[in-house]
């Protein structure tokens, strides 16, 4: 490979146009002076293996950009002012971008980080409605809970705990029809479930940032 060209599988001088797009893939062009490369590569898009994009960012500096969004991304899996698992995913992104193959991260890695990432979103929404009903709440109690917790995520992060509470009193009273007592049983219940939902959170964070460093210093 001549020198001054990304580190990538394969470009090759004046190589003829493949025919990658018939599987979702682009040949990428790189030109150096007055020749012109293209990758060859097959499998994966170029622009998840290549350092093009990033204009050759060193091996250091990849890693600390790395470290900070992990140590960012488990400060908001704590705390709810961040979107920690979010942050954990971009993580893993950002450090296959900038290390391309080197970096060890396999494709169905970021398949695992998106399905506990999704989850851990499912778990915030739906916890103070679960917690609700298991306390003997209605159904109308469990769906404003469900629905003060989507309202309160705009207001993280005292909104988390006061959004299902209010929402399942709401909803026992006022469409339920229900006595006071039983109502705010209920949206106790929304807070005793939202309040276990952040610790399962914070869990499957745990269990992303593991990952990560699992497949790329022992499976990658």
């Amino acid at each position: 490979m001549e020198k001054g060209l990304p580190d990538c599988f394969g470009f090759q001088p004046n190589a003829p146009r493949s025919d990658l797009s018939d599987v979702g893939l682009m040949p990428v062009d790189f030109l150096m002076g007055n020749r012109r490369f293209r990758c060859m590569s097959c499998g994966v898009p170029e622009w998840m293996t290549s350092e093009v994009l990033w204009g050759g960012v060193g091996t250091g500096a990849a890693w600390l950009i790395t470290i900070c969004l992990l140590v960012v991304g488990a400060i908001g899996c704590l705390l709810p002012v961040l979107p920690g698992h979010l942050l954990l995913f971009i993580a893993a992104v950002a450090h296959r971008l900038m290390l391309g193959a080197d970096s060890g991260l396999q494709w169905w890695s970021f398949v695992i980080l998106a399905l506990l990432m999704a989850a851990s979103q499912a778990l915030e929404m739906l916890s103070g409605a679960a917690g609700a009903k298991w306390f003997g709440g209605s159904r109308w109690g469990a769906i404003g809970a469900l629905v003060g917790g989507i309202a309160g995520m705009f207001f993280m992060p005292f909104g988390l705990l006061v959004g299902p509470l209010v929402g399942a009193i709401a909803g026992e009273m006022m469409v339920a029809r229900r006595e006071p007592r039983p109502a705010v049983v209920s949206g106790v219940g929304s807070v005793v479930g939202t309040l276990a939902g952040m610790g399962i959170k914070i869990g499957l964070g745990a269990v992303m940032i593991a990952w990560f460093f699992i497949d790329v210093f022992l499976i990658g």
